[in-house]
């Protein structure tokens, strides 16, 4: 859906696009009407994405290009419209060129399945659930951590949404007169083994923790000096982790918050133990992956 739902065209072009691809993505072409995103929904999903000169925004299913062009005329930012159905295309065309930001935008009548997706830092849907699933593989596999994606109305199953705001819209055609738009961060993989020497209470520790990650939520297990250490409050958003490491120095629990920026194989950023604050920097010892065989087969069911 998005500015519009209904994907499929009669063109010969989008007749190729769609049969070279195998039959579970084809099932954008089902009866998929065509319902713009009010402006005020326009308005909230690049707003709760912060969109700004430095995003390249990509719209899948872009009909009359509205998102693109909001997103380059009122916030500065580039963009591309994907869209099936040629006529759209056209319109998207015209109103950038009216509306003097044709130089910023891009409108192409392409099957959003084979639209490479990397150089977006915001993506925005409004698509039906069954095509997130089969979207979201592509998501981890394409975008970088940290870029945001932005739904109207729409989830992308059990992927939990990072944001989620609520807009009146009293001339809905359809459901109550209100709409969700819902945002998600991709996470950077922060799953392995990792290890650091830490100074607490004038000791220096060598400290280890494994992380377990299913899409952006994380939970595991730590060590500090050889002996059993406990993690608490472990959150990841985007690049950015954060947790508590919890020790036992002379029979006492020693609380450490740790945050820094996943990098490939390095965390940097900083710890703060009582009011001292000190550098940090952590080495992944061990590879871990990002869990989404669940994803997988969800999606597979949703078209059994």
């Amino acid at each position: 859906m998005k500015n519009r739902r209904r994907l499929g065209s009669p063109t010969v072009l989008a007749l190729i696009s769609v049969l070279a691809l195998p039959h579970f993505a084809r099932a954008q072409d089902a009866d998929v009407p065509y319902v713009p995103t009010p402006m005020n929904v326009v308005d909230a999903m690049l707003q709760i994405a912060k969109v700004g000169p430095q995003d390249f925004v990509i719209d899948l299913g872009s009909g009359d290009g509205r998102i693109v062009i909001v997103a380059a005329r009122k916030y500065g930012a580039r963009g591309l419209g994907v869209e099936l159905d040629g006529a759209l295309v056209s319109d998207a065309r015209r109103e950038a060129a009216r509306q003097g930001v044709a130089g910023k935008v891009e409108f192409r009548a392409e099957n959003l399945f084979i639209t490479e997706l990397e150089r977006a830092t915001v993506l925005t849907t409004y698509l039906y659930p069954r095509l997130n699933l089969q979207l979201r593989p592509r998501i981890f596999e394409q975008l970088k951590p940290g870029t945001r994606v932005v739904s109207h109305e729409f989830d992308f199953g059990n992927w939990k949404p990072d944001a989620r705001v609520t807009v009146p819209v009293p001339e809905k055609r359809y459901g109550p007169p209100r709409s969700d738009v819902l945002m998600w961060i991709v996470p950077a993989n922060a799953a392995g083994t990792w290890q650091w020497r830490a100074q607490i209470e004038g000791r220096e520790l060598a400290c280890e923790v494994t992380f377990q990650q299913v899409f952006q939520e994380i939970r595991g297990s730590a060590r500090a000096a050889g002996a059993p250490a406990r993690i608490e409050n472990a959150r990841l958003r985007g690049t950015e982790l954060a947790f508590v490491l919890v020790t036992s120095l002379d029979g006492r629990e020693v609380r450490q918050e740790l945050a820094g920026r996943v990098a490939g194989d390095t965390i940097r950023g900083s710890a703060k133990l009582g009011g001292t604050q000190t550098q940090w920097q952590a080495a992944r010892v061990k590879a871990g992956r990002i869990e989404i065989e669940a994803a997988a087969r969800e999606a597979r069911v949703a078209f059994n």
